[in-house]
């Protein structure tokens, strides 16, 4: 999933009367502070949008190609279409404006530190909506990261049908598990597991 961030309203030249104070990475906000800064951004942007990219396109697709693919349907989803864009990390083909990828963009740029925070607060707030599907997972605390209470409630549970199969943490726990996943109610086999044999990443 990824969120888009456009410019500030009343603001077109971009000068401190449109600034946001305490933009930034938002992995260095607390989870308050992600929330007020969310509803200043989506009060104030041009235009702003989040897109979700379904566990299984992950699995079938692969993590890169997803995140790729979704930057630029974030893009075409915004109401009004940027001159540039700037990205985080790596560079995004097939855009129809110029871009420009920025290492750690959501620390030096207001527009990606915007969209990282959107995108953040996006997933947590699914994270915790699957809390109340799945509350045995502990989504609403660790929000889908590798932590040790995430890695033992997948050894003792097995993934549910919202993990990334495709990741090695969650491979590892489905064939542990008899190669059967958690179903909706919360017990029970889902299926065969989709992109056996990958290994995109391991965040579940």
């Amino acid at each position: 999933m990824r969120g888009a961030a456009g410019g500030r309203r009343g603001d077109p030249a971009g000068g401190r009367r449109g600034r946001i104070e305490g933009l930034t990475d938002s992995k260095l906000l607390t989870p308050a502070r992600r929330e007020e800064l969310y509803a200043e951004i989506v009060e104030r942007a041009v235009a702003w949008s989040a897109l979700v990219i379904p566990c299984h396109d992950v699995d079938r697709l692969g993590l890169h190609q997803c995140n790729v693919t979704g930057m630029r349907r974030a893009l075409a989803a915004l109401e009004r279409r940027p001159a540039y864009v700037l990205s985080d990390g790596f560079a995004v083909p097939g855009l129809d404006v110029p871009g420009l990828a920025v290492i750690k963009g959501d620390r030096v740029a207001a527009c990606v530190a915007a969209a990282s925070i959107v995108a953040k607060v996006t997933r947590d707030r699914i994270m915790v909506d699957l809390h109340e599907r799945y509350p045995q997972y502990g989504f609403d605390v660790h929000k889908g990261y590798v932590t040790r209470d995430h890695s033992a409630a997948l050894a003792r549970y097995g993934p549910c049908p919202e993990h990334r199969f495709s990741f090695v943490n969650v491979g590892r726990a489905v064939r542990n598990n008899g190669g059967e996943a958690v179903g909706e109610a919360g017990y029970g086999p889902v299926g065969e597991i989709p992109g056996e044999g990958r290994t995109e990443g391991a965040r579940a």
